[in-house]
């Protein structure tokens, strides 16, 4: 594949401060992208005001708020490159970030994701990854089953992808980098540079995983919609089914604390269905 075309891809939301960071560290990359487009959601902070005056090369896109998966799809339709880098706006490249993934790209031009190694930030604070987050490359769909195992900030997709699979499901307020994972992962291996080149930080109030409740719904939902589509080997199939009933069983659980009774009753159909097939 052609490393040449590059574009950098960053949907925001009321995230001025940390847009800053992540743009900088956009542009202080050793081997610079050709293109870099932010996607503002519907931002109601000083966003549109300060990003055009300060970065007049940056491709500055609004639109209506209406989701991360939305913003994303937008930049990939208007992106030039060939391939797209995407970056969370509350994340950072570290400078070699792109050197290093066109490098490998180039000795293996038969991959069309490549993604890295990451440092993790909370509440300002480094912390390790448990076992469980350890990344890796090659066909690696079984292990993108758990939990998302490519960071969208680490992801380096060529557009091919995107045209072959689809975008980002806009059904799906969170976990829409799991269901993409899921898709790419179960029909090709990915390429893994196993060096921490992004720094993620998390802790604030504004992730994803804070604004919704029983975020295992979603991953549900991209479960039931990889396994229904016939593209997975029985083998794989069989994996996914057993991961699915693990998933409803813990959503069934929290629902239950809850007293969420007609949830409890749709998962629990859904779960007997599931065992059945």
């Amino acid at each position: 594949m052609d490393t040449s075309s590059v574009t950098a891809l960053l949907p925001t939301h009321n995230r001025s401060v940390l847009l800053r960071r992540a743009l900088a560290s956009v542009c202080n990359q050793t081997s610079p992208p050709d293109e870099i487009i932010v996607v503002d959601d519907g931002s109601t902070d000083d966003t549109g005001e300060w990003l055009p005056r300060e970065y007049p090369r940056v491709r500055y896109i609004r639109q209506e708020q209406r989701g991360v998966s939305a913003a994303r799809n937008r930049g990939i339709q208007a992106a030039a490159g060939d391939w797209i880098a995407l970056l969370d706006s509350d994340d950072e490249w570290l400078p070699q970030k792109l050197e290093r993934q066109l490098s490998a790209l180039r000795e293996a031009p038969e991959y069309r994701l490549c993604h890295t190694d990451e440092l993790w930030i909370r509440n300002g604070r480094r912390v390790n990854p448990m076992r469980k987050h350890t990344k890796r490359g090659g066909w690696i769909f079984v292990h993108c089953l758990p939990l998302c195992a490519i960071s969208p900030s680490s992801a380096l997709l060529h557009r091919s992808l995107f045209t072959e699979l689809g975008t980002f499901d806009e059904s799906l307020p969170a976990c829409e980098d799991y269901d993409m994972w899921l898709r790419v992962c179960s029909r090709y291996p990915v390429l893994f540079v196993d060096e921490a080149l992004v720094v993620k930080y998390g802790g604030h109030g504004d992730q994803l995983s804070r604004q919704h409740w029983g975020m295992d719904r979603f991953r549900i939902q991209a479960l039931e919609n990889i396994i229904s589509s016939g593209a997975l080997k029985d083998e794989d199939r069989r994996s996914a089914v057993g991961t699915l009933i693990g998933k409803i069983d813990v959503y069934v659980a929290g629902a239950r604390k809850r007293e969420k009774w007609d949830e409890v009753r749709e998962y629990e159909t859904m779960r007997s269905n599931w065992s059945n097939s």
